[in-house]
Formats: structure tokens, C-alpha cells, sequence
């Protein structure tokens, strides 16, 4: 049942990343009390509660002194290609921190946000809606699912939402996403190589971080497609990206996948249905064209 409701305490982990340094931004410039979990880099909102989600005791430790109403689980391992050639670490991150994650969560009744992937599916037709079998292709994708299954068996009150491809004004956690890698190359004129046979929904930090705030508001349950609205291959978004950055679009060199070698096989269309976002929240998923206008207002700030 959807209440209206006003968390206290918000624990996020991996606040220092891309999605989770956006969330305890604006969660504090809107009044909440964010407890920003990290194992490196320190965040720079919220207050810093430095804590390694694979060892047990401290996770327990962290949440008996925190004692959060709501957790947000972002800490994950990402690099998809040292997920597949590592497996063992990808597995004690990706699969035994979250346990670790959601057992603290039940015993502490606390709402858990568990932030998942497009990459849950095999890319075979896109478009995937929420109720769409998970068929991973790569090992990544497969700890994300595990975890998925963990959050879902565990706990009652929880919510899934996945993303496909975040970006945002900022670098995170000695990062740089696709969007200012791709306009840090244009603006040195080099020519950076852009698949145009891989199609997802990418997706701005800003608009992921308001509507994971209103799911939490909300105490919306179940699993959300959170991405952009905008099914796009990555040549396509980086056309959109230099024409809005006023960059030149000739330097892009349009590359076919069969060009790059990958210990991980990547999904060919992974692009997510954001239909029931769209019908549920007030904050709406963003086409690109809009989201890469407000991302380069917020990089002129």
C-alpha cells in the first residue's frame, strides 16, 4: 500500500559514486538526515560513514549506530569486464555485500532501495518492461540478478530500480562517465570510437536521484525501470551530446562492436520500458534531449 511518509534517517552505499553522491545531495538539500556510506572515496554530502559492505560486523555495526529508516544500496562493483576476469571479488562485492546489505536491513525494518541494472537482460530484443525474464550475459549482470533475487526473498518491504548507463556533470569516485569522457575528447578534438550497434536508455544522475526520492517518499514496492526514456545507440546519444555542446560531430567515429575485444560479452540492446515510471511518479524519466540539456545547465553552474 503507496503512504506518504518523510524518512529521518537515510543510509546510501556507495555515495561516492556517480547515483549516489547525486541521491545524498539533493536527499540533503531536501531535509533528510543522509548517513553517506564508503569504503574509498570519502563523499562529499551527507555525513560520511566509512564502512566495507563485504564484512559483516561492520555493516551491522554501522546500521545499530545509524539506525536508518531507509537504506539505498548503490555500493556495487561495476567495471563489467573485471566483474567477468574476477569473479570471486565481483561475487564477495556484488552478491555477499548485498546480503550482508539486506540482512542488517531486516533486522533494523528498514525500506531498502536496491539499485540494479539493464544488464540483467541478454540484449537480445530491448525495451525490456520490469515483468521480462532477467537473462544475464555476463558475469556482472548475473551478481546484479543474484542480488536482485536476495532483496526480493528477504525482504518484504524493499524496491528494485534499474538504470541503464548513468552519467552526470560530475566525475565520481576518480570516474569519468561516458557523457564528459565523450565531451572532454570533442573538446580536444580528438575522435573518440562510438558504437552504433549497442542501444540503451542512459541515464542522468539527477533524474535517477528525484525519482528514487519520491519511490522512497512513496514507499512505492516492487520493481521500477528508472532510466531515460530515450531507446538510443551510443552513436546516436553522442550525436545529441555534441549538438548540444554546440562540439563537432564529424570527430565521432561510428565503430561496430566486433571492433572491440572484451573478457565480457555486452548486451546489443539492453534499452529499458519506462512506462510504468512514467504512469507512477510525478518525477518523470527524461527524454535525452532534455536530460542533456539539463545536464550541461548544471555544468555551466
Amino acid at each position: 500500500m503507496e503512504t506518504q511518509w518523510f524518512p529521518l534517517k537515510l543510509l546510501i552505499t556507495g555515495a561516492s559514486g556517480l547515483f549516489g553522491s547525486k541521491l545524498a545531495e539533493i536527499a540533503t538539500s531536501k531535509g533528510y538526515d543522509v548517513y553517506s556510506g564508503y569504503s574509498k572515496d570519502k563523499p562529499t554530502y551527507g555525513v560520511p560513514t566509512h564502512f566495507d559492505i563485504t564484512e559483516k560486523i561492520k555493516v551491522e555495526k554501522v546500521f545499530s549506530k545509524v539506525i536508518p529508516e531507509v537504506v539505498v544500496h548503490a555500493a556495487t562493483l561495476t567495471d563489467v569486464d573485471k566483474c567477468e576476469v574476477n569473479k570471486d571479488l565481483a561475487w564477495k562485492i556484488n552478491v555477499e555485500g548485498t546480503k550482508n546489505i539486506v540482512e542488517a536491513a531486516k533486522k533494523n525494518n528498514a525500506f531498502l532501495v536496491y539499485v540494479s541494472t539493464d544488464y540483467v537482460f541478454n540484449g537480445e530484443k530491448g525495451n525490456y518492461k520490469e515483468t521480462d525474464p532477467p537473462e544475464p550475459l555476463n558475469y556482472y549482470g548475473l551478481t546484479k540478478l543474484k542480488s536482485e533475487e536476495l532483496v526480493e526473498n528477504t525482504l518484504e518491504e524493499h524496491c528494485v530500480v534499474r538504470a541503464s548507463v548513468i552519467y552526470g556533470a560530475q566525475p565520481a569516485a576518480g570516474k569519468i562517465n561516458f557523457a564528459l569522457w565523450l565531451i572532454n575528447k570533442l573538446e580536444n578534438k580528438e575522435s573518440p570510437k562510438v558504437l552504433v550497434d549497442q542501444w540503451n536508455s542512459p541515464t542522468l544522475n539527477t533524474n535517477m536521484a528525484n525519482m528514487t526520492l519520491e519511490i522512497i517518499e512513496r514507499k512505492l514496492t516492487g520493481i521500477y525501470h528508472i532510466s531515460g526514456a530515450t531507446r538510443i545507440s551510443r552513436y546516436e546519444f553522442a550525436k545529441e551530446l555534441a549538438q548540444t555542446f554546440h562540439l563537432e560531430t564529424e570527430l565521432l567515429v561510428p565503430t561496430n562492436m566486433t571492433q572491440f575485444s572484451w573478457p565480457a560479452k555486452r548486451p546489443k540492446d539492453s534499452s529499458l520500458d519506462i512506462t510504468k515510471a512514467q504512469q507512477t511518479l510525478k518525477n518523470k524519466p527524461l527524454q535525452a534531449q532534455e536530460a542533456l540539456e539539463q545536464l550541461k545547465k548544471e555544468l555551466n553552474n
